[in-house]
């Protein structure tokens, strides 16, 4: 069946067994693109002011004590683009109204308290679109993919993240959780560009040739994350990182349905125009 929502379309549904076809999900698709690269590139220009304009509104909502707000993870490969969507989609945002947390490595007091402990001192407050580049999910894949937990403290993991984001559900936060999908040779060409390019080499880490070499293992762990995890308070979206100007297309357009879906308006104060007005008229 036909769908206009980038929300049907790129979300990620769980088969009865808790398993996923990852092949439904290609690196290199552009479901519902308004078009080429250019066409596309203009609609995300318009959308992205509309994002701005309601973004504005859930932040006015916020300092009426509406609790709303919005979490926005982005989770991927090394190179998927999460820094490349922060900086195209979420730009369109004010500064008051966004917060950004990329999360690195633990450092050594994160490692003394529980994995959610760092997460959840990086929640957005209310009116507030939050930002993870990566997120609380590194906990259920480097982990894996490198040993550190078998897959009984995955699975318990897998429950509390479940039971997490719920209680952020119920609490007020519309989270969308973007797994940038993009394929192997891909991620080959863009380390090479960064080679290529002498004002990137800072961005290049020899480290991420180590855990490509483990490609196989974190297709694993990301088709099992997203399968246990993909939940009706909180699925996972499928979107296709192979093209950049259609990642960024689909993140500002899952973002525009989350914020348009959530009914924002402007408070009303109650101001009293007329006697204002006359308070800022010269003095005769």
């Amino acid at each position: 069946m036909a769908t206009s929502s980038i929300r049907d379309a790129l979300r990620v549904r769980p088969s009865a067994d808790t398993t996923i076809d990852v092949g439904r999900h290609p690196p290199d698709a552009t479901p519902l693109a308004p078009g080429k690269k250019g066409k596309t590139l203009e609609r995300t220009a318009v959308e992205a002011t509309e994002i701005g304009e309601l973004q504005e509104r859930l932040y006015a909502q916020g300092t009426t004590g509406d609790p709303r707000r919005i979490l926005l993870v982005l989770q991927g490969m090394d190179t998927a683009g999460k820094g490349g969507t922060v900086e195209h989609v979420v730009s369109a945002v004010g500064p008051e109204g966004c917060h950004i947390t990329a999360f690195k490595r633990p450092t050594p007091e994160e490692l003394a308290h529980h994995f959610l402990w760092r997460i959840r001192n990086a929640l957005p407050g209310p009116g507030i679109v939050g930002v993870f580049d990566r997120s609380h999910y590194e906990d259920v894949l480097v982990v894996k993919v490198h040993g550190t937990i078998d897959d009984a403290e995955c699975a318990r993991r897998y429950d509390e993240i479940n039971a997490f984001e719920r209680e952020l559900v119920e609490s007020g936060t519309t989270i969308v959780k973007c797994w940038l999908n993009i394929s192997y040779d891909e991620q080959r060409e863009r380390l090479l560009a960064r080679l290529d390019e002498p004002d990137k080499h800072w961005k290049f880490n020899e480290g991420d040739i180590d855990e490509r070499r483990k490609w196989a293992q974190y297709q694993e762990a990301y088709t099992a994350a997203l399968a246990h995890t993909s939940t009706d308070h909180a699925p996972w979206y499928a979107v296709p990182g192979d093209r950049k100007w259609y990642r960024n297309w689909a993140v500002a357009g899952l973002l525009l349905e989350a914020l348009r879906g959530m009914d924002l308006a402007y408070p009303d104060p109650g101001l009293d125009v007329p006697r204002l007005k006359e308070r800022l008229r010269p003095p005769n």
